[in-house]
Formats: structure tokens, C-alpha cells, sequence
């Protein structure tokens, strides 16, 4: 049985992935009393594949094409934010497993080849460093990759880390500054009250002064009854993982038309996925495994890869991506003092420490290290309902 929470604590951050907790750990750092609430199911961070995206995934853009000026707005966050997961490592003494490999986005064709000419010059523009890359070069670099692979996208700082040892880490560092972390509450509704807030949960009803809203796909529910219409959606997709294998993969790859990724991590295993869908649940429940997409993907990265016949698949899982449209929603929301949301963006967990930093830094009256100013939750706004309410869905990523 769920402890019941505490009548009032002075922040309560909603959410308990990646950016929920390093906002919670930032906040803590700097004297605030936290407490972090989590249901713990159907997260985005704890089913992470691990990949630290850089470089605009082909995917999102022909998936999501409406919402390509968004992300390319955020696209300088994405070297920053991988910069600064080595910093936290570092600054923390904590151990990501993390390699700075560098991406490589495949092609199979003139035309594939063409798109990410186009794509690289775009990113080229917005200070990315990328470069195309013709077969020599691509075998040259890379000759683990199938003789399909024509040429290829190039981005250096591109990598992986290891989302369980990152994830805990970052959760140990939390509890050793004191931030009272409550997993297996689902949040049923939020309001504002004379003092601050209410938080309405299956562990009871808690007040406090600020609130943070970091639960992913369901931070638009929660954050309606304040006004805002934050269409941020669960996009549930499958990952798998092999047995262990001698070094074989060197980068984090993609395809440029094709739903992909492969990397290798520490211990040998070979993480496959690249965004094919599971299957969605209601409310609460965790996504489930769609078998078709697991046979695609595993097929595609054999096409991809061919010595990944030799290995046999462990485990497949399936979570939730948050889509919301192409940018962060990060930071404090106008006309409700206390209040703030963070939502990443596209890779989230790429992006996830650098957002939460942005975030607690507004919250703090901190200057950002980043302009957050075109992400923050104002360009939701809508009408306040004549009476706001809010029930179902599951909170934290």
C-alpha cells in the first residue's frame, strides 16, 4: 500500500523521470524543500533506449512535418544539452557510461543521400557540425554497416549513455540532498489554492507553495486547469536489447528513411529501436508489445547491420515518447506565481538535464543558461474553463 502524503510541503515536482528529477535535485541543491511524485508506470525515461540525439531524427520529420520549424527552434539545445550531461557526470562524480561515439544517419540511396545533403545544410546553418559522407568514406568509418549503405550523415557529437545506471545515479543524488521521493502516486488533479496549490493524488491530498509540472504526455491534463492547452500525447513505441557481443557498432545510427536506431552499449548489448510503435493503453497502463513492429525493427537492423544475426534478442519492452509540437515547454507560467512546466521536446531524454536546468534556474530567479523565453507555456494559452477539473491518465515519465 502507497504511504499516504504529507498535508503541505513547500515544492512538489510532478513527475519522476529524467526531468523531474534533475529539476527536483537543481531545486534542492539551492536550499528548496522537494518532494517528488511519481506513479511509476508507463515511463519514458525508465524504458529509454539510451541514444543522446543531436542531429534532426528523419523520423519526427516525416512523421510530425508541421512541427520541423519547432524542433529546428530548439535544434541549438541539442550539442548544449549532450555537453551538459558530461558536465553533470562530471560535476556529480556520477558514472552515465556514457561515449561521445559520434551519429551516423544512413542512406541506401541517391535520393536518401540528397535528403540529408538538404537536412545537413540546414543544420549546418543552425551550428550543428555535421557532414556528409560518400560509401568510401562510410566504409571506411563504419564497416560494420550492410553493403546496402550508400553514404551517410555524419554528426560527432552524437552518442549513448546507459538510461538504468543514468537513472539511478541521478535518483541517488536526489535522496542524498534530502528531496522526498514518493514513487507509485498517481496525481488525479491540481489546482490553485489561497497559498499556493493542491495536489490530489491516490496517496491523499497534499498543498504546497510551488508545483512543477514534469509528467510528460500527461502534463497537458494537469496543466489545463490553469489555462493552458498543451497538446502533449504519448506516442508508445518498441525497444529491444541482444545478448552481449564483442565491439561492433561505433556510433549511434540512424536511417535516413527508414525507422532506426542501433548502438552498442558498455556491456556489449546491442539496443534496437528507432520509434516503431506498441501498442497504446488507457489511463495508467503501461503500452504493450506489437509484435510486427518487432519483427520490422529487428529485420531492418539486421538489413542495417548484418552481423546482428549472430547475436540473439534478451528482452524487448515497449514506453512512451511525448510528442508536443517540435519544442520544450519550459518554464513558469505566467499569471500563476509558483507554478512551472517542463517538457523537453523531441529526444527528451537527450535533452532532459539541460531543460530541467533551465527550468529550476527561472524558478530560482536565475538567469538560464539558455534564452527560454520561445518555450515557454504562455503560447498554450487558452480561455480559463468556467470550472477547471481533471481526472485519469499517468503522471511521470
Amino acid at each position: 500500500m502507497t504511504p499516504r502524503l504529507p498535508q503541505r510541503a513547500e515544492t512538489v515536482v510532478i513527475g519522476g523521470g529524467i526531468v523531474g528529477t534533475c529539476i527536483a535535485g537543481f531545486l534542492a541543491e539551492a536550499g528548496m524543500a522537494v518532494t517528488l511524485l511519481d506513479s511509476g508506470h508507463a515511463a519514458g525515461s525508465t524504458s529509454n533506449a539510451g541514444s543522446l540525439h543531436v542531429q534532426m531524427q528523419s523520423r519526427f520529420m516525416r512523421l510530425y512535418p508541421a512541427q520541423v520549424p519547432g524542433l529546428e527552434a530548439q535544434l541549438p539545445l541539442y550539442p548544449l544539452a549532450v555537453r551538459f550531461w558530461a558536465e553533470l557526470g562530471a560535476r556529480l562524480g556520477l558514472d552515465f557510461e556514457m561515449k561521445l561515439t559520434g551519429g551516423l544517419m544512413v542512406a541506401e540511396s541517391e535520393e536518401q543521400l540528397a535528403f540529408l545533403g538538404h537536412k545537413a545544410a540546414r543544420e549546418r546553418a543552425l551550428g550543428l557540425d555535421v557532414e556528409i559522407l560518400g560509401r568510401s568514406d562510410v566504409e571506411r568509418m563504419a564497416p560494420y554497416l550492410g553493403p546496402a549503405i550508400v553514404g551517410a550523415e555524419l554528426c560527432r557529437d552524437e552518442g549513448k549513455l546507459n538510461p538504468l545506471a543514468a537513472n539511478k545515479a541521478l535518483a541517488g543524488w536526489t535522496r542524498g540532498l534530502g528531496v522526498d521521493r514518493r514513487p507509485g502516486v498517481r496525481v488525479t488533479a491540481v489546482a490553485a489554492d489561497t497559498d499556493g496549490f493542491v495536489v490530489e493524488s491516490d496517496a491523499g491530498r497534499m498543498a504546497c507553495r510551488r508545483l512543477v509540472i514534469a509528467a510528460a504526455w500527461d502534463s497537458g491534463r494537469l496543466a489545463a486547469p490553469f489555462g493552458l492547452a498543451i497538446p502533449s500525447v504519448a506516442e508508445p513505441l518498441n525497444i529491444a536489447i541482444t545478448e552481449p557481443a564483442s565491439p561492433l557498432i561505433g556510433h549511434l545510427v540512424q536511417h535516413a528513411d527508414r525507422m532506426i536506431t542501433l548502438k552498442q552499449l558498455g556491456s556489449g548489448q546491442v539496443v534496437i529501436g528507432g520509434g516503431w510503435p506498441a501498442l497504446p493503453a488507457a489511463g495508467n497502463a503501461a503500452p504493450g508489445l506489437e509484435l510486427d513492429s518487432l519483427i520490422a525493427s529487428a529485420t531492418l537492423g539486421l538489413h542495417v547491420v548484418p552481423a546482428l544475426g549472430q547475436l540473439r534478442i534478451l528482452r524487448c519492452w515497449a514506453g512512451n515518447n511525448t510528442v508536443v509540437d517540435g519544442r520544450g515547454v519550459l518554464g513558469r507560467v505566467a499569471g500563476h506565481p509558483g507554478l512551472a512546466v517542463a517538457i523537453p521536446g523531441d529526444a527528451g531524454y537527450t535533452l532532459g538535464p539541460l531543460a530541467a536546468r533551465m527550468v529550476a534556474d527561472d524558478i530560482l530567479g536565475r538567469a538560464p543558461m539558455v534564452d527560454i523565453e520561445q518555450f515557454r507555456p504562455e503560447r498554450f494559452n487558452v480561455a480559463l474553463p468556467a470550472q477547471a477539473a481533471g481526472d485519469g491518465g499517468g503522471n511521470g515519465q
